[in-house]
């Protein structure tokens, strides 16, 4: 019973993967193109997130920075968090903002033509409202990965012409954040097969 228990994880995973395939093929698509983009006219990466979100920031601006699987130039990303602001938390102008400070520091890190990729694995976070309007406020554009669509119901509604949504469309928070993970892969993927061509990684 037990193995038959965690063979289900495996094929409800899988199920998953072939289901939304096609529908997140095209979304990755233009969130990798954005990516290019930016960092190819001299822009850089602004990664974000909460909870698994803020993991999901690190694995990509690590992927980018060092080398996802192909040996190449280090690319401009930074992924933001509570570390670059938590001494100044105890003052009186940031006491119980928590992660808001995710807004404090695309202000202060931002520039017009940056890409803003924001990490949301369900809910609406206020640290990441807030985060995607600073970064619009910079003429940033903005890449949202988020659980299913009901669960973010305020974060889409910011997005702009120019900004990409990739929304992992399953209720159960263990998919999604294995589906999400799955999507940054296949975002760092693209990203260097852009950059590298099509030949296979070492």
């Amino acid at each position: 019973m037990l193995e038959a228990r965690i063979q289900q994880q495996f094929f409800e995973c899988a199920d998953l993967m072939y289901q939304v395939a096609d529908g997140l093929a095209r979304p990755i698509a233009d969130a990798a193109q954005a990516a290019v983009g930016c960092i190819t006219a001299g822009g850089k990466l602004l990664a974000c997130g909460q909870g698994g979100g803020q993991w999901l920031a690190q694995w990509i601006c690590s992927a980018l920075m060092l080398r996802f699987e192909r040996e190449r130039p280090p690319l401009a990303a930074l992924a933001l968090g509570p570390s670059l602001v938590q001494p100044l938390q105890a003052s009186a102008d940031l006491a119980g903002d928590g992660m808001l400070g995710l807004a404090l520091q695309v202000r202060a890190l931002g520039q017009p033509g940056d890409l803003l990729l924001a990490c949301c694995s369900g809910g609406d976070e206020a640290a990441l409202l807030a985060a995607v309007r600073e970064a619009h406020a910079k003429e940033m554009s903005v890449v949202l990965l988020s659980g299913p669509p009901g669960e973010a119901a305020a974060l889409p509604s910011l997005l702009g012409e120019t900004d990409v949504w990739i929304a992992v469309p399953h209720e159960r928070l263990a998919r999604v954040h294995e589906l999400q993970l799955l999507v940054i892969h296949a975002l760092c993927d693209a990203i260097d097969l852009q950059l590298l061509g099509d030949a296979e990684p070492g």
